[in-house]
């Protein structure tokens, strides 16, 4: 199994939009990095503040998204910035933001990969490190109402299957999707995806102050009737976003991860688990022979 060269991007891209969250105008700017760099978020807006690295150790707890803080100064929203930058294998990169979060604009991360693929990609010369899964592991939720397992890779790549299953009482219907995920298939099946939610669940959060800019047409809202104002790209488009999302917070390993997952319902808690636990493993491997680190 061979090494990939870590990679980065030729020259500065941008993207502008709407804030999903505070419904301010945003701009990200993603500018190349050296080697080794890993990816890294700075605020703009805030004078002095200091980059903050995309690694789990820098995530804080939120509601149904993911977001990373130091010394006080947090950027949330962050995986489908993540996703893109993973998904297309760009190991190095500084995101440039002036506002507490990415813009919003169609609830996937298409946006930012064709940005990224205009700004051309540039092989470094280190190698990429990553972490080979080697005994299959499971994380449950508390609950065990959600999971995911690990399982050695049937390829030298990294394979996301995801479960989505509500009940049958859900508006949004039960539905699955594997990818093998390379930057072309990345790409080409996943990038596109939106982001889903239900119609009251939108209400419940406006009434907070959130989404206020953000209509039906801009992500997938779902009614009793299905989706409102929108048409679906694919018939397993929420199960692909949770691929993607996926993508997103596996990626905030920094580095690459050789294996099978298997996801059944798993949020951003729960996948920030999985790698907290992947974390782990790699400093202290004596613990657990299932995962080895591979420099």
């Amino acid at each position: 199994m061979t090494f990939r060269s870590q990679r980065t991007i030729a020259r500065p891209a941008e993207v502008g939009g709407v804030g999903f969250l505070t419904g301010a105008d945003v701009r990200v700017r993603f500018l190349p990095a050296n080697e080794d760099s890993g990816i890294a978020f700075r605020r703009t807006d805030l004078a002095g503040a200091e980059p903050i690295p995309a690694l789990v150790e820098y995530t804080v707890p939120r509601l149904r998204r993911t977001a990373i803080e130091r010394r006080g100064v947090s950027v949330e929203l962050i995986e489908h910035v993540m996703a893109a930058l993973a998904g297309l294998w760009i190991d190095n990169c500084l995101v440039e933001i002036n506002a507490p979060e990415p813009p919003g604009l169609d609830g996937s991360c298409l946006p930012f990969v064709d940005a990224l693929l205009d700004a051309d990609l540039v092989k470094q010369t280190s190698p990429r490190r990553r972490i080979i899964v080697r005994q299959p592991d499971v994380i449950r939720s508390e609950d065990g109402s959600q999971q995911i397992s690990v399982t050695p890779a049937s390829s030298g790549l990294l394979t996301i299957g995801y479960q989505l299953d509500y009940g049958p009482a859900s508006a949004i219907p039960s539905q699955g999707h594997v990818a093998e995920l390379t930057p072309e298939s990345f790409a080409r099946d996943i990038a596109f995806a939106r982001t889903f939610i239900l119609d009251s669940e939108v209400r419940h959060l406006q009434a907070q102050g959130y989404g206020r800019r953000t209509t039906a047409k801009d992500l997938l809202v779902f009614g009793p009737q299905g989706v409102i104002d929108n048409a679906l790209r694919t018939d397993d488009e929420c199960a692909r976003h949770k691929v993607l999302d996926c993508v997103g917070d596996f990626a905030l390993l920094g580095c690459d991860l050789v294996a099978d997952v298997r996801a059944f319902r798993s949020g951003h808690r729960l996948n920030a688990e999985l790698v907290r636990r992947l974390r782990l493993i790699q400093e202290e491997p004596a613990e657990s022979p299932a995962l080895r680190r591979v420099a």
